[in-house]
This record gives structure tokens, C-alpha cells and sequence, in this order.
């Protein structure tokens, strides 16, 4: 399957590179199975714009049209299939957030990591980014309950529905997602 989706990649990184100048891949340690780190690969979306002190601006306003045709397409995640090859990452299972994010986890929340992250999962396809964190973590809990070779299967047909849709790619109140600041 990645042999095939080279030609794909390799056009998308002409693109990346013309559009949005370099470095082509976002690479970002994340946590894996068990919370164990990993570098996981993506396509970079946005530019690296940045203000008189240097800091990074808004993700609203680095997220580029061709960004986010890049995101709502998944096209950015492509190269996860990488992480997927090496095992650090499966095709179905709860999405690998940021390694910050871990020691706010309730202990209900920290079984996400009892199974692989995955490209796709039981949370994006039942809203992605247009739920709530919350709501999030409870499909994921779920799905590492209830993993089946069926239910995955079923995760990756919904999420080429979604992709065709374009459905739930943004929160309603950011261009991505909002910061998850732990439980309240």
C-alpha cells in the first residue's frame, strides 16, 4: 500500500515545498503505546510565521487555504504510514496527542495508551475535532475496550466517508484544536 501511495507523496512534497517552503515533514515526539515516546511524521501544514519576539503566531493564522485542504483531505498524514511500518503506530486507534498532555490524564483517560495510536480513530469518526475533549476521551477508552479486527474495519470505511464529507476537521472555536488543559 505505501509502495503505491509513493507517487502521491512525493507530488504532495513538490507542492509542500513550492507552497509552503521547508522543512516538507512536521516531525513531533508523541506518546505511544503505554505513553512510551515516539517521533511521528506528518506533512507539514502550516508556515512557520512568527512575531517581533520570535514566538510562533496563532495556528489561525499560519494555517495556510492549501493547509487545510491538506487537513481536510488527511493528505497530511500520509507519511504516519511510516510509523505504522516501524510499529509505532497502528491504522486504527485513539489519535497520539501531545506528550504534555500526559501527566493531565485521569486514570481513565491514560487507557488510551493500551493500544497503539492510530492514523484514524473511533473519536474522529465520530467527530474529530468538532467535539469535545472529553467526548474524545470517552470514544477512545471505548475503543480500547472494544477493539475488533470488525470495528476497525468499520473506523477506516467512516473515515473515508469523512474525508469525502469533509465533515468535523475544525473545532468551532479554533483553526485546529483547542489546548486540552486536564480535567475541571
Amino acid at each position: 500500500m505505501v509502495l503505491t501511495l509513493w507517487p502521491v507523496m512525493i507530488v504532495l512534497a513538490l507542492l509542500i515545498r513550492y507552497k509552503l517552503g521547508g522543512p516538507i515533514l512536521f516531525c513531533q515526539v508523541r506518546p505511544g503505546l503505554n505513553g512510551q515516546p515516539f517521533k511521528m511524521y506528518k506533512f507539514r501544514s502550516m508556515t512557520d510565521e512568527r512575531d517581533e519576539n520570535g514566538e510562533l503566531l496563532p495556528d489561525s493564522v499560519r494555517l495556510t487555504s492549501f493547509g487545510k485542504l491538506l487537513r481536510a483531505s488527511s493528505l497530511d498524514e500520509l507519511p504516519e504510514l511510516w510509523n505504522v511500518l516501524k510499529g509505532e503506530m497502528s491504522l486504527v486507534g485513539p489519535r497520539p496527542l501531545l506528550m504534555e498532555y500526559l501527566p493531565l490524564y485521569s486514570t481513565e483517560q491514560m487507557r488510551r495508551h493500551e493500544v497503539r495510536p492510530g492514523i484514524t480513530g473511533w473519536a474522529q469518526v465520530n467527530g474529530r475535532n468538532a467535539i469535545s475533549w472529553q467526548q474524545k476521551f470517552e470514544l477512545d477508552v471505548w475503543y480500547v475496550g472494544h477493539q475488533t479486527l470488525w470495528l476497525d474495519l468499520k473506523v477506516l470505511f467512516l473515515t473515508a466517508y469523512k474525508i469525502v464529507k469533509r465533515s468535523d476537521i475544525s473545532s468551532d472555536t479554533s483553526a485546529t484544536m483547542e489546548k486540552f488543559e486536564g480535567n475541571r
